[in-house]
């Protein structure tokens, strides 16, 4: 945790107190994290202990190639992403976008990565907003799975499966929260947090570098309209993982995948967090104690002001 008067994501405002970002004010910076899980110019790996091994099993290993970037929102302090005026929030939309495809093109670049971690409950140590961004120099397992089930869903059906989820929630209405003529959020059937929700594009696209103006436009309402459902529904500014699915940057044919954004909010009460314990990371089996068209309900029955 810095000390409570300094900011490394606020804009530098005297050459005694300098920040990362030498401005005196800014829109929204991205720049490299300072402490990156990936690096341009990792270390060499030593193949040798694997090839003179004379062990039948051998673990495969690669140079941690990747890029990680960090996201500032805003150079406001005490702002966060659902408080941002709605072109704001289209103008972060907008960067997302260029970030995918930027570091998409790398060569070394198989998947781009965008979340936002809030919240101390998450473990985050600087409560400016801000988000991350993780260029993979392959595709992590929860998204390769993801895109294994869709592929194996289209080539036996014919149809996106995330396409059938989404006409399924409409038909059902239950655990639909917002819904507008571009996107909608709802509480999945299968959710593994009380209060997930997930945003989809009613188009078939598969990353946000297909959305239209209007679309982005829209996409921005429902993220500011849910995490505000959020903060009204216990009186406080719900902690959350947010984080978008988008199709590999390969350059391999994802025709049949479908990008969303899911949100993990860690609380199950106003009172109680839901925590990962033996079931969850021992058996990979998530114990969700309550139905998601009651939560649906709950965050549906908030009334906001306009």
């Amino acid at each position: 945790m810095p000390p409570k008067d300094y900011c490394p994501l606020c804009p530098t405002k005297s050459d005694r107190m300098v920040t990362e970002i030498p401005a005196s004010n800014y829109d929204i910076v991205v720049f490299e994290n300072k402490f990156p899980t990936f690096s341009k110019n990792p270390d060499k790996l030593d193949f040798n202990d694997e090839v003179n091994s004379e062990n039948i099993l051998s673990y495969s290993k690669m140079r941690s190639k990747g890029i990680c970037e960090v996201v500032c929102y805003t150079a406001d302090h005490d702002l966060y992403l659902e408080d941002l005026p709605l072109e704001k929030i289209n103008n972060l939309v907008n960067v997302w976008r260029d970030r995918y495809l930027v570091l998409g093109k790398k060569e070394f670049i198989k998947y781009v990565f965008i979340f936002e971690n809030k919240g101390k409950e998450i473990g985050v140590t600087l409560s400016h907003p801000h988000g991350q961004i993780y260029a993979f120099p392959y595709i992590p397992p929860i998204a390769l799975e993801e895109l294994r089930s869709s592929q194996k869903f289209y080539r036996k059906n014919k149809k996106c499966l995330h396409c059938e989820i989404i006409k399924k929630e409409l038909k059902d209405k239950e655990r639909i929260i917002i819904e507008n003529k571009d996107f909608i959020a709802f509480i999945p059937f299968y959710a593994r947090w009380p209060y997930e929700v997930h945003i989809y594009c009613l188009r078939h696209l598969g990353s946000l570098c297909e959305l239209d103006d209007r679309e982005v436009t829209s996409l921005s309402k429902i993220i500011k309209e849910l995490v505000n459902r959020y903060n009204k529904l216990f009186k406080f500014r719900m902690p959350y993982v947010m984080i978008i699915h988008q199709k590999p940057t390969d350059n391999k044919n994802y025709d049949y995948y479908h990008f969303h954004f899911e949100f993990y909010p860690p609380y199950r009460t106003k009172n109680k967090l839901k925590y990962l314990a033996g079931c969850e990371l021992g058996a990979g089996t998530f114990i969700n104690d309550t139905l998601p068209e009651e939560k649906a309900a709950e965050l549906r029955s908030i009334i906001l002001e306009k």
